[in-house]
C-alpha cells in the first residue's frame, strides 16, 4: 500500500504543469518583495535569476500568500517540498519545522534580513506557533545544509520572510476575517514610495478560542496575537541609502499541563505569553561606479517569553525567560566581470539568555544567565564560465567563545541548456549549530559541547515545456549530520571520578547534555505545476528516509515524527464571472512518535476548500472550508487538531 501511494504521488507530481515561467529580473534589492518568483536571493544573499541557483529553493511570492489565505506561516511552508510540521495543539503551541528531516532547531528563520532565533529555548530555536503571516509579502525557503554564508542552525535550511514594501507613491492594505471557533482577525498597512524614500507600518490582530491541546480535552484553549511592523528606506544620494525596520508580535496562549495528584497530561487552567522584537537598521552604499555593493548593518532581536498556573500556590508564574541577539555585520557584493560575482562578509554576534522556573516551594528562585560571542567571515565566488554553466564556491570560518573555531564551505552548479528549457542543478553544503546558552550553561549544561556539524548534497533536474508553461523538477538529497547534542542520563551509580558530568559543583544531577547523537537522512523531490487555460494544477511529493545512527538500542530506527510520505495536491479555476476556486489536499504518511518508534502515528489525508471573488479593482472577498472531511488525526500523540472550520473574509488594496 505504502509503495502505491508513494508511486501515485510521484506519478501525479510529474505528470501536472505548471504557469507560464514569468520573464526574468534582476534586482540587487535583497528587500525588494516586488522581485518574481523566479529570481532567488536567499541562496546568494543577493538576487540571481534562479537558473543561475544551484540550491534547492521555493519562492513564494505575495500573490501566492494571499491566494492561499493561510493564517499562519507553517500553513504555507507545509505545502512546499521537503517540509514537515508538528505541533503540541491549535494556534500559538509549539510547533516545529523540519526540513529534509533535520531538527526543528536546525532552520534558521530570517525576517527582513535579521535571523530570529530565542537564546532561551533549550535548542535555540524558533516556535513558529507565533508566526503568522500578517503583513509577510514573500517567503523563500531555502532547502540543504546553507552555512557557509548563513551560519549556526543553517543544517535543514532557511526560511527567510520579507514583510510588504510599497511601489507607488501611496498604498494602503486591509483584511478582515472571521469563522469557526471564535476566530476573528483584522490587520493593514499603509505606506508609500518616492524617488528618494519609501515608507510602510502595519498592524494585525488575531483571536481564536481554538481547541484543546489535549487531545482528549474538553475545554477549549485559546489564542491571541498582535502584530506590528514598519519600514523605512532613504535614498540619501544616488550611491547611499538607509534601512530601518521593525517587527513586533506578542501572543498569549493557553495550554494544557499535567496536574496533581496524577500528573498525567490533562484540561488545565495554564496560559502563556510570548514577545517578540526583530529590529534592524543599515546603511547601503556603492563604490567603484555602482560595481561594489556595500552594506553596514546592526540587528537586533529579543523573545521574552512567561508562563502561568493560576492554581499554583504562592506564586502562579511558573516560568520567566528573556533571550536577546545583537548582531553586527558588513556584506560586500562585488561584480567582477559579466556573469562573475564575489560575495563576502563579516558578522559579530552576541547572544544571552535569562531564565527562572519559580514553584511554590521556591516562588522567587535565582535566574540562570549567561552570554557567549561568534564572529563570523564568509567569501563566495559566482561565476557563469561558459555560456548558461554557473558555477559556486564559498568558504566559512566560525570563531565562538565557548567551542572555537570552525570552518566549512559549499559548491554548487547550475547549468541551464535548451534556452533555459533545461536546468540541471547539484550542490554540496556543510552545516553547523553552535551549543544553545541552555545546553552550556544551564543546570544540565556541559561548557564542554562542540558544534553540530553536517554535510549534505543534492541533485537535481527542472523542465520546461510547452514554452514554460510546463514545470516539473525532480531532486534527489543526502545528509549526514554528527555531533548532534542530546540529553545523557545519569543512573545515579556514577562517581565523580568515574563521569564528573554527572555532578555540578560537587551535586549529583540528572543528567547533562553532550554530542552524543548522530543521524542520516535522504530522499526524492518531485514538483510540477501547470497552467490549462483558466485551469491551473500544483503538485509536489517529497519522500524522506531518515535513520538514527546513534550508540544504542535505538540505532536503526526512523528519527521521530518525520513521515517518509508527503504529498500536496491542489487545483485552482478561475471561472468567466471571475470566481476563483480551488480544492487543495495534502498527505502526511505514518511516522512515529518516539525513538524507539513503539509509539505509531497514522498517516492522514486533509483536503480544503478556497474561494475567492474580485467585487472590483480595489475589493475581493473571500472564503475557505478547512479539514472539509473532518479528519483526526495527530502531528504530536495526544495533542489535538482542528477539526473542519470555515472562514470568510474580504480584503481591499487602495
Amino acid at each position: 500500500m505504502k509503495t502505491a501511494l508513494r508511486l501515485s504521488a510521484a506519478t501525479a507530481a510529474l505528470l501536472l504543469t505548471a504557469s507560464a515561467a514569468s520573464a526574468r529580473a534582476v534586482q540587487t534589492a535583497d528587500q525588494d518583495t516586488a522581485l518574481l518568483g523566479d529570481v532567488v536571493v536567499t541562496a546568494n544573499r543577493s538576487a540571481q535569476p534562479a537558473d543561475r541557483v544551484g540550491q534547492s529553493v521555493t519562492v513564494l511570492t505575495t500573490d501566492q500568500i494571499e491566494a492561499s489565505q493561510a493564517v499562519a506561516v507553517v500553513d504555507l511552508l507545509a505545502r512546499t517540498p521537503g517540509v514537515s510540521v508538528t505541533s503540541n495543539g491549535g494556534p500559538g503551541q509549539p510547533t516545529a519545522l523540519r526540513i529534509r528531516g533535520a531538527e526543528g532547531d536546525q532552520t534558521l528563520v530570517v525576517v527582513d534580513g535579521v535571523k530570529l532565533n530565542d537564546p532561551s529555548a533549550p535548542g535555540a530555536g524558533y516556535n513558529f506557533g507565533n508566526l503568522l503571516t500578517g503583513d509577510v509579502a514573500r517567503i523563500e525557503a531555502l532547502r540543504g545544509a546553507q552555512s557557509t554564508l548563513w551560519g549556526s542552525q543553517a543544517i535543514g535550511g532557511v526560511v527567510s520572510l520579507v514583510t510588504a514594501r510599497p511601489t507607488e507613491p501611496f498604498q494602503a492594505s486591509l483584511d478582515a476575517e472571521a469563522g469557526s471557533r471564535g476566530t476573528h482577525s483584522l490587520r493593514g498597512g499603509l505606506g508609500g514610495a518616492t524617488d528618494r524614500i519609501d515608507w510602510r507600518v502595519a498592524a494585525s490582530h488575531y483571536q481564536t478560542d481554538g481547541f484543546s491541546a489535549f487531545a482528549r480535552g474538553t475545554e477549549d484553549d485559546a489564542y491571541e496575537n498582535t502584530g506590528l511592523s514598519g519600514r523605512v528606506s532613504v535614498a540619501v544620494t544616488d550611491d547611499i541609502s538607509l534601512d530601518l525596520r521593525a517587527v513586533y508580535s506578542s501572543g498569549t496562549v493557553d495550554f494544557d499541563g499535567f496536574p496533581a495528584p496524577a500528573f498525567s497530561f490533562a484540561d488545565t487552567n495554564e496560559y502563556g505569553t510570548t514577545k517578540d522584537l526583530v529590529a534592524y537598521a543599515g546603511v547601503n552604499f556603492d563604490l567603484f561606479e555602482d560595481r561594489l555593493k556595500n552594506r553596514v548593518a546592526y540587528g537586533f532581536t529579543r523573545t521574552d517569553r512567561q508562563s502561568f498556573n493560576p492554581a499554583q500556590s504562592n506564586t502562579t508564574l511558573t516560568f520567566d525567560s528573556r533571550g536577546e541577539n545583537r548582531r553586527y555585520e558588513y556584506q560586500g557584493v562585488f561584480d567582477i566581470r559579466e556573469g562573475w560575482t564575489a560575495t563576502f562578509g563579516a558578522e559579530h554576534e552576541d547572544s544571552e539568555f535569562r531564565s527562572a522556573s519559580p514553584s511554590s516551594f521556591n516562588p522567587n528562585p535565582v535566574p540562570a544567565t549567561a552570554s557567549v560571542g561568534l564572529d563570523g567571515f564568509y567569501a563566495q565566488l559566482q561565476a557563469e564560465v561558459v555560456d548558461g554553466l554557473t558555477l559556486t564556491g564559498g568558504v566559512r570560518r566560525d570563531e565562538h567563545d565557548a567551542f572555537g573555531g570552525k570552518t566549512l564551505g559549499q559548491a554548487a552548479a547550475a547549468w541551464a541548456l535548451n534556452g533555459g528549457s533545461t536546468v540541471l542543478r547539484a550542490s554540496f553544503g556543510q552545516g553547523f549549530k553552535a551549543p544553545s546558552l541552555y545546553q552550556l550553561y544551564s543546570e544540565y549544561g556541559n561548557a564542554g559541547l562542540s558544534p553540530e556539524e553536517a554535510d549534505g548534497w543534492d541533485a537535481s533536474v527542472e523542465q520546461h515545456l510547452f514554452s514554460g508553461a510546463v514545470i516539473v523538477s525532480a531532486t534527489y538529497f543526502d545528509r549526514d549530520t554528527t555531533n548532534q547534542i542530546d540529553f545523557a542520563s545519569c543512573t545515579g551509580t556514577e562517581t565523580i571520578a568515574s563521569n564528573p558530568l554527572c555532578f555540578r559543583n560537587g551535586v549529583r544531577r540528572f543528567g547533562y547534555y553532550a554530542n552524543i547523537a548522530r543521524a542520516t537522512a535522504n530522499g526524492v523531490e518531485l514538483a510540477a505545476q501547470g497552467t490549462f487555460g483558466a485551469l491551473q494544477l500544483d503538485a509536489n511529493y517529497t519522500f524522506t528516509e531518515t535513520t538514527n545512527e546513534s550508540p544504542g538500542a535505538n540505532r536503526g530506527r526512523e528519527l521521530a515524527r518525520r513521515p517518509q510520505d508527503m504529498a500536496n495536491l491542489s487545483a485552482t479555476y478561475v471561472w468567466p464571472f471571475r470566481l476563483s476556486t480551488t480544492v487543495a489536499a495534502r498527505y502526511a504518511g505514518e511516522s512515529f512518535d518516539n525513538a524507539s518508534n513503539s509509539a505509531r502515528l497514522d498517516a492522514y489525508t486533509l483536503v480544503d476548500l478556497r474561494a475567492s471573488y474580485p467585487v472590483n479593482d480595489t475589493v475581493e472577498i473571500y472564503g475557505r472550508i478547512e479539514n472539509v472531511g473532518d479528519e483526526v488525526y495527530e502531528t504530536t500523540r495526544t495533542y489535538g487538531v482542528a477539526g473542519r472550520g470555515t472562514f470568510v473574509g474580504v480584503r481591499a488594496r487602495f
